[in-house]
């Protein structure tokens, strides 16, 4: 990853959240949704069938904010909700950022 640097948060209910922003100009924007697609492809692959809400016993789910700023900038924000599970086996490729 290149672009998509994530954070996670625990909660008290169990539930995981993983989430990464990247702003960038419009020629690198691209670059950064193949990112996202990346990190989608891998849990629909490994974790298929079990995307929803997580407090519904789901594995994962995921919400994708794409926003246009001023001055040509964009900036998406991909977080992932998420069970125990899913994150031992999300961290070991995509990791989490340094704090």
């Amino acid at each position: 990853m290149r672009y998509l640097t994530f954070d996670l948060t625990d909660s008290s209910d169990g539930i995981l959240t993983l989430e990464a922003m990247a702003s960038t100009r419009e020629a690198e924007h691209a670059a950064v949704m193949g990112e996202v697609e990346q990190v989608l492809a891998w849990a629909r692959a490994g974790f298929g069938g079990r995307e929803g809400p997580v407090e519904d016993g789901c594995a994962w789910d995921h919400e994708l904010l794409v926003q246009h700023e001023a001055g040509g900038w964009i900036t998406a924000t991909l977080t992932l909700s998420a069970s125990p599970e899913f994150v031992d086996a999300f961290l070991p490729i995509f990791g989490e950022s340094e704090p």
